[in-house]
């Protein structure tokens, strides 16, 4: 595998996991909204390796009253995708450093 498709791959998950933290700001944002849906966040495969992330309703009961959106549960999925970004940035970082190793490498 070539370094560019490993830091591609943690893009993608970086990406992925902006995608959760969008929802999830979303779902605490309309927390006391009568029968608000609360979005879930999945995540699958991407073509080239890496990770896609697809938000749709829960299809859970909501309420008349209020949503069916867990606030708990949020921000668990915030902390969460705050660690899967972290860590993709991480990856991606260390590629980076390695290009310019094999640039500087490359110039010598």
């Amino acid at each position: 595998m070539s370094l560019s498709a490993v830091m591609g791959i943690s893009l993608s998950g970086m990406q992925a996991q902006t995608t959760r933290a969008t929802a999830t700001a979303n779902n605490i944002a309309n927390a006391m909204t009568p029968r608000y849906d609360r979005l879930e966040t999945d995540f699958s495969s991407g073509d080239a390796g890496g990770v896609r992330a697809s938000v749709s309703p829960s299809g859970a009961a909501t309420f008349d009253e209020g949503s069916n959106v867990d606030l708990a549960r949020e921000v668990v999925s915030l902390i969460e995708s705050e660690i899967g970004f972290k860590a993709n940035a991480s990856a991606f970082e260390t590629g980076a450093d390695m290009w310019d190793v094999l640039i500087s490498i490359k110039r010598d």
